[in-house]
């Protein structure tokens, strides 16, 4: 059976909403306190060890390597084994799961080393991240930041319709949902006729942007195109791309993002499969220049995934600030791939590459705080009263994801991070 059959029901309880149910099966590192890392599924509310799954034959006839569900590059092995794998063991999950299926249903043993509630299990960054890219895909933002820095009438630089602009990131301080994150310092320049200071940074923001992982690409030299893009992407998660506005805007020319983004990005757990999101692709926009042959593609390439942003105060009030979509995205993933190696850059089992600040045509489905509080000139109310222009000490930034169609919701999760105060110098 399809593994997305919406009709489909696991022996696990599945709360209602829940962004888990067994048309997901998502793909995570975890670590019980009892084991070691390994691979872990998740469906409602419990984490699935992968690797015990494996040791006990379940997965016979399906993975090639050994111990590929155990360790700390884990994912990055399974990865490494390809689609076809992959969705080999997603079909053979599904099956395990299914209501009706007492294999390990009534393997009370199993269960007790293989199945725990979410709550027991630490969740760490889902790969071991080699590279990291991060594009500047939706328009709206695009023409945001361009609107406040230069002016509306040229706030899209030439380059920005004819080619899905990124640059090269950290991916050592890519860090997993729930890691505090310390403001950072360096240097910015209040006003243009002052002098530059050195502290904490003033304008500490974060962008809202759905991250893909990469299969194992082609040898250096070759380039992968729209029409094989799919088979080269594992699969989405949450991310937030951390940013400290003031020394970004000091630092950027002429060479782009440095302090000002390299000190932490926060990602989600779990990892969800393009065959998981397959229902719920959608047309994109219309790109209009034309675009180069190597950036055209067929077929729909875009997700409606619902997104949000919420604040949660030291008081424990949550606000949600922001309600935008993944099919907002000009450029697509497909394109962003063919673009990254349309001059012969190999890609690795595990690379990561971000969308960009996600932000709608709507005010409030703009995704970072600089285009929310528009520079800081429209201060936002939070539902204890309190105003935000930028991110404050104590602040919780949570961002939740899932797509829904027909009754049935594949979510990703959620992201979130608490602002720490800047360390003394």
């Amino acid at each position: 059976m399809n593994p997305n059959d919406p009709s489909l029901r696991s022996w696990l309880p599945v709360p209602e909403g829940s962004d888990f149910p067994i048309q997901n099966i998502p793909f995570g590192l975890g670590e019980h306190p009892d084991q070691y890392p390994a691979a872990f599924t998740r469906i409602g509310d419990h984490a699935i060890n992968l690797f015990e799954l494996f040791s006990a034959g379940l997965f016979k006839g399906v993975t090639k390597e050994e111990h590929v569900f155990e360790g700390i590059d884990c994912l990055n092995h399974f990865v490494c084994e390809g689609p076809a794998v992959v969705r080999g063991v997603r079909q053979r999950l599904s099956e395990l799961l299914r209501h009706d299926n007492p294999l390990l249903r009534d393997n009370e043993a199993l269960k007790a080393q293989a199945v725990f509630p979410i709550g027991q299990v630490h969740m760490n960054v889902p790969m071991n991240i080699g590279d990291y890219t991060d594009f500047y895909s939706s328009r709206q933002h695009a023409y945001n930041v361009g609107s406040m820095f230069r002016d509306p009438a040229n706030a899209l630089l030439p380059n920005w319709l004819h080619m899905p602009v990124g640059y090269h990131g950290r991916a050592s301080s890519i860090v997993p949902s729930g890691t505090a994150i310390r403001r950072p310092s360096g240097q910015f320049k209040p006003a243009p006729d002052t002098a530059p200071l050195f502290g904490p940074t003033r304008q500490l923001d974060f962008e809202l942007e759905v991250a893909f992982f990469t299969y194992h690409g082609k040898q250096l030299g070759q380039r992968i195109s729209t029409a094989e893009a799919d088979e080269y992407i594992f699969g989405l998660s949450l991310f937030n791309d951390w940013s400290a506005r003031d020394i970004q805007a000091w630092e950027y020319v002429p060479l782009g993002p440095f302090l000002g983004k390299n000190f932490a990005s926060s990602i989600s757990p779990w990892v969800v499969t393009l065959d998981a999101l397959e229902p719920f692709r959608v047309p994109g926009p219309v790109q209009d220049p034309a675009v180069l042959p190597y950036l055209q593609y067929t077929g729909y390439q875009h997700y409606d995934i619902k997104l949000e942003v919420a604040i949660r105060t030291t008081g424990g009030s949550e606000t949600v600030i922001c309600r935008s979509n993944f099919r907002h995205q000009y450029w697509n993933m497909a394109q962003q791939l063919a673009h990254h190696t349309v001059n012969g850059c190999n890609i690795n089992a595990g690379d990561l590459m971000a969308s960009g600040t996600i932000s709608g045509e709507a005010p409030d489905s703009f995704g970072s705080m600089l285009e929310l509080a528009w520079k800081g000139t429209k201060p936002l109310k939070l539902s204890d009263g309190s105003e935000r222009k930028f991110i404050e000490d104590g602040d919780t930034v949570i961002m939740r994801g899932y797509a829904e169609k027909d009754d049935l919701r594949i979510g990703l999760g959620e992201v979130r991070g608490t602002v720490l105060p800047a360390l003394p110098f």
